[in-house]
């Protein structure tokens, strides 16, 4: 059986594949079901920020950990946490990354962790509409300088956004996931918040 590129990619950082089809344990505290983002759409969204070895990204609800062996992968510079509420998963993600100097992972809720240190985010659909309001309001009281946002979700969030000060548009659009053809596609925006 032939392995797809994003399981090869997969390997080759983690030794073991980041599959789908996990289920959520923390539904209650408004988590989604984690979904590994294809390299493909990682490459575009997160390979084209500009990073520099003085800048933090933060994924929210890393689940098992694809966004950060892709910044491992690309040879990404600075540094990469993930933060995940589901313990299980974040132990996944610990396992495999405790190798790699630039990565960490925290389980935790992205609500309870401090956001000053971060100059980018990642959200690919982590939690609900209620929680990524939390959140984004946590965010605009902690930013310690210019924070870029990075949102992928097919759930119609985009209202969260509505009315906040500080924040521009940079780029949107959409991707049709694998898997998910005839499925509505995935938008993505990428926001900057100057605080």
């Amino acid at each position: 059986m032939e392995q797809s590129s994003d399981t090869q990619r997969d390997l080759a950082v983690c030794g073991h594949a980041l599959a789908a089809g996990e289920k959520t344990r923390r539904a209650a505290d408004g988590a989604h079901d984690p979904t590994p983002t294809p390299y493909f759409v990682l490459e575009d969204l997160l390979g084209t920020l500009d990073l520099t070895s003085d800048d933090h990204l933060l994924d929210v609800g890393c689940g098992a950990g694809r966004v950060l062996a892709y910044f491992v992968g690309a040879g990404l510079p600075g540094r990469v946490t993930g933060v995940e509420l589901d313990e299980r998963l974040a132990a996944e993600a610990a396992a495999w990354s405790v190798r790699y100097e630039q990565v960490r992972v925290v389980c935790a809720s992205a609500l309870d962790l401090p956001l000053a240190p971060y100059t980018h985010v990642y959200l690919f659909n982590p939690f609900d509409t209620p929680v990524l309001r939390a959140f984004l309001d946590k965010l605009e009281r902690e930013a310690a300088g210019p924070v870029t946002l990075t949102h992928m979700s097919d759930n119609g969030e985009w209202p969260a956004y509505l009315g906040r000060v500080g924040w521009s548009m940079l780029r949107e659009g959409t991707f049709d996931l694998p898997g998910e053809q005839g499925d509505c596609p995935q938008h993505f925006s990428v926001r900057r918040f100057v605080p």
